[in-house]
């Protein structure tokens, strides 16, 4: 009995463990989810390409199609009626000899270098103003952030004609103090003066970005300063200067570019012909000039990817020398 007890222990029913494995496997299936999960992929990706297709048409259309018929152009003799005719590297041959292609870069430079530190200097002073907690504090942000919004447009350019004219509010302000002078427009030592005022005077942008950075400053480190003796000044420059440095180098390479494409003012003011001799001859101004009044497209061609190649290399110019200057706080 206990032998047969202990086999029938030990038996084992046949195919109980092959019906358990095939069981196993007959439950196995693929997941119905992932399946649908794909195909809801795919659908939303041709969704997101049906909303970016406007973008994409005009990004060919209105960007880059023209971007590469002006690099074809710059090799050619195009006057905007016959057939572009090829004519190699002689456009940008002629750049040399023209006198007022170098009287157009003078006067840019010149308005870049003065204009760009002033604006920078004068929002960075206003930021720190701001930065005080004075009351209305969003009032104000947006009282001065409203010059860049209108800086750039024909009204203002025209008012400011009005502004420096012969008989304009600078001249009758200047007069209650006895100096008389005649429209600072027509003076060619002071017309472009006007135009670097006028771009000062869009302080808004570089203001409200530096007033961002300055909210990012730790209290902390003031907090410290303080407690070893150290003054405003001293603050300012060990302190403020150092953690802004991130934020000065946004702002000046954003403004660079800005300053070397200007053209609304120049245009407006001098009435398109970059007077009085050639003192507000923006470079912009002269492309314009050579392409829509002279229907010399090609040579207008060449000069926009002159220029363009003139500010790709200052921006690297300026990356590479703020490795010197920019600091970052994970240095």
């Amino acid at each position: 009995m206990t032998l047969t007890s202990s086999k029938d222990t030990g038996r084992q029913e046949p195919g109980a463990s092959g019906d358990t494995g095939s069981s196993g496997a007959a439950g196995r299936r693929p997941p119905r989810g992932r399946t649908k999960a794909s195909g809801g992929t795919r659908g939303q990706g041709l969704v997101a390409h049906i909303f970016l297709l406007p973008w994409m048409i005009g990004m060919v259309g209105v960007t880059a199609g023209p971007l590469v018929a002006s690099l074809v152009l710059a090799f050619t003799d195009y006057d905007l009626l016959s057939t572009p005719q090829f004519i190699g590297l002689d456009n940008f041959v002629r750049m040399a000899g023209d006198e007022r292609f170098w009287a157009a870069v003078r006067v840019t430079l010149v308005y870049v270098l003065v204009s760009v530190p002033l604006q920078l200097g004068f929002a960075l002073f206003l930021a720190v103003v701001l930065d005080k907690g004075l009351r209305g504090l969003s009032l104000y942000r947006s009282a001065f952030y409203l010059p860049s919004l209108l800086g750039g447009s024909v009204a203002i350019a025209i008012l400011w004609r009005q502004i420096f004219g012969e008989n304009g509010l600078v001249n009758h302000v200047l007069g209650w103090f006895g100096i008389e002078l005649g429209s600072w427009l027509q003076d060619p030592s002071l017309a472009l003066s006007t135009l670097v005022v006028l771009n000062v005077w869009t302080f808004g942008s570089p203001m409200v970005i530096f007033l961002a950075g300055l909210r990012q400053i730790p209290e902390e480190l003031y907090e410290a300063s303080m407690i070893d003796g150290a003054g405003r000044v001293r603050r300012f420059w060990s302190i403020t200067i150092p953690l802004l440095t991130p934020i000065i180098f946004l702002n000046l390479i954003l403004q660079m570019i800005s300053a070397f494409q200007a053209f609304t003012h120049a245009h407006v003011v001098s009435g398109g012909s970059g007077g009085p001799l050639d003192s507000t001859l923006f470079y912009t101004l002269y492309i314009y000039q050579r392409g829509f009044v002279n229907f010399d497209m090609g040579y207008a061609s060449a000069m926009a990817w002159v220029l363009l190649l003139v500010i790709a290399a200052a921006t690297a110019a300026n990356f590479i020398v703020s490795r010197r200057w920019v600091y970052y706080g994970d240095e």
